[in-house]
């Protein structure tokens, strides 16, 4: 039986899960009310409590290591301009500690001792970001400006002693630079100089509190686990694999634990043990099922750890492992709306051939009921970023066009992340088209299959994702039946020159500058080469988007309106993407339609 788009956009999802300050409560974000807000547990699979009730999203939440109370970001119509809020367990009193709408907060960590937190802001320039701290019961102005930034800053925790701050500076999606910073004196030690881009991330206060964890390319094509002495800067190899990435780390300072995940083609492994010295200690394993797996957590006494994990077969749910044993009991039991979870399709991994002979990596899905008579229609799904990945997560969508009769091809053409640094850098500026030409090779490997409609091929995309779609759409018009731009770019240079201040500098890096690239930028345009798309279009949009602004969709819809059937529908409180439940079905509803209309 198929069910209609509501109800699969009413299967929900548990995750970004934390341990309260005695290691008997876990709180986590659960969408059951159609957004994200703040619920905690105490047994597993026990009723869980609502703590936050507002209607707009939660993006995180993270509990007192001493206290019954936590912190919670949440914004405001999707504008990302995020403001941090303190939740009392006993009153439920809500205390707002930043109190500055408009700016942007991003959270640094708590204290060992719950007294004071951490978070990075551009209250004082828009276009750069300085590190805070504040005591947990001060209010907007009260927070102490330790550090002026002039980049791109993120705060990652307080060392044991909570004498400083890890410090991480991005200067675009492959390159970053970590750094130490002393809270009282506001000296900031460089702890990975470098020529070049080099990524380093997830960075982790040692248990001594005198080295960091972090995961870098700095000597290979892909992420390596690396120990930096902060006394004198010196790197020790921990963890390396030669074919795939380790693309994060957490540390647990009281105990010494670490996990370390490993991007396996889009596949998480986990590895727990004990740290000694420049070495790991092995533990078991943990039992978790197939799939994606983040958000490590320790619990107070790092004997156990909550991760979400999720496929494409199951939503996302928290799971508590024993490191000890690897034993893992799940712990929330997120609703699927009333829809048979034998009923969800797992992708199976393709690789296909491009026109330089590189093979792309791609998840294809194929509904139960096709019969491999050619007479499939195929959504090719497209992921944003550019330096993102599509990997086989839960996707309530991707699941009702299945159920629905079509099938979904979802590549991870050349400037994904997951692969390799060298991958990643395949569509950097001047490149950027050849990313847009994976996508005719991919559907020239559909035209292959047995089971595809040549004649039903539709784009659909977000973001960059957007973008692809609409260069495809203009590069290679007479592949498509269809196109579908979610908050996508129509025009980089209008692009640049309108997006947020804070992410401008950092976009360029990978899209090439206002100043140096105009020509090029303009070329490879969809909105400069509209005329070519010559399939129905349908354009979304948040009014809000401080990413992409909505003037994107307004132009493209005006000029391809002329010559194709259009439609556009933007959400007057939503930005870069859809958060509110009622907005996601009616988006998607309107989506099934237009698909009903000029595909089916």
């Amino acid at each position: 039986m198929a069910h209609d788009i509501e109800r699969y956009l009413n299967v929900r999802s548990a995750h970004s899960a934390s341990f309260g300050p005695n290691g008997d409560r876990l709180g986590f974000l659960l969408d059951s009310t159609g957004v994200p807000q703040v619920w905690s547990l105490t047994d597993p699979g026990g009723w869980p409590e609502q703590h936050t009730v507002f209607e707009e999203r939660v993006t995180f939440a993270s509990w007192s290591p001493e206290r019954a109370e936590f912190v919670f970001g949440m914004d405001e119509g999707g504008n990302e301009r995020a403001q941090l809020h303190r939740y009392d367990l006993a009153s439920g009193a809500v205390a707002n500690l930043t109190a500055t709408p408009e700016a942007k907060h991003r959270w640094g960590g708590w204290s060992h001792d719950g007294d004071r937190v951490a978070f990075t802001s551009n209250r004082r320039d828009r276009s750069v970001f300085d590190v805070y701290v504040q005591d947990r019961d001060g209010v907007g102005d009260d927070a102490e400006l330790v550090f002026e930034g002039d980049g791109w800053l993120t705060a990652g925790g307080f060392s044991p002693d909570d004498s400083a701050l890890i410090v991480s500076e991005a200067y675009s999606n492959v390159d970053q630079d970590v750094y130490v910073l002393d809270i009282e004196s506001g000296e900031l030690t460089h702890l990975t100089p470098h020529e070049g881009t080099v990524r380093f991330r997830s960075a982790e206060w040692g248990p001594d509190g005198e080295s960091v964890y972090l995961v870098s390319d700095r000597d290979s094509d892909t992420l390596d686990l690396w120990r930096v002495d902060v006394a004198d800067g010196t790197f020790s190899p921990i963890a390396s694999d030669p074919d795939w990435e380790i693309d994060g780390v957490a540390v647990d300072d009281e105990s010494g634990r670490i996990v370390y995940s490993t991007n396996v083609d889009g596949y998480t492994e986990l590895t727990v043990g004990d740290l000694d010295g420049d070495t790991i200690d092995p533990l078991p394993d943990p039992d978790l099922p197939r799939g994606v797996a983040g958000g490590v957590a320790f619990d107070p006494t790092g004997e156990r750890f909550a991760v979400t994990v999720t496929r494409r077969g199951s939503p996302a749910n928290v799971c508590v492992v024993e490191a000890d044993t690897g034993i893992a009991e799940r712990w929330t039991h997120a609703s699927t709306a009333g829809i048979p979870p034998e009923s969800f399709v797992e992708p199976e991994l393709v690789h296909y051939p491009t026109f330089d002979g590189r093979e792309i990596p791609a998840f294809f899905s194929l509904p139960d009921d096709d019969t491999g008579a050619g007479e499939t229609p195929v959504i090719v799904d497209i992921h944003g970023g550019p330096e993102s990945q599509r990997r086989p997560a839960f996707a309530a969508v991707t699941q009702y066009f299945l159920a629905n009769g079509y099938a979904v091809f979802e590549p991870n053409v050349r400037g994904s992340a997951g692969y390799g640094k060298a991958y990643s850098h395949l569509d950097d500026v001047e490149k950027r088209m050849d990313a847009v030409a994976d996508i005719e090779a991919g559907v020239e490997w559909l035209w292959d299959h047995p089971a595809v409609d040549d004649d039903r091929i539709v784009a659909m995309g977000g973001s960059y994702g957007g973008f692809v779609v609409l260069a495809a759409m203009t590069e290679y018009p007479d592949l498509w039946a269809a196109g579908i731009d979610i908050v996508g770019i129509a025009n980089f240079v209008t692009f640049l020159e309108n997006t947020g201040e804070w992410r401008r500098e950092l976009r360029e890096a990978e899209y090439g500058s206002l100043e140096e690239d105009r020509e090029l930028l303009e070329s490879i345009s969809p909105l400069n080469n509209v005329e070519r798309i010559s399939a129905p279009l349908f354009v979304l949009h948040g009014a809000n988007d401080p990413r992409v602004p909505v003037s994107e969709a307004r132009r493209l819809v005006e000029a391809a309106s002329d010559h194709v059937p259009v439609r556009e529908l933007v959400f007057e409180d939503e930005g870069h993407g859809l958060s509110k439940l009622e907005n996601r079905v009616e988006a998607y509803s309107a989506i099934v339609a237009f698909l009903d209309e000029h595909v089916a």
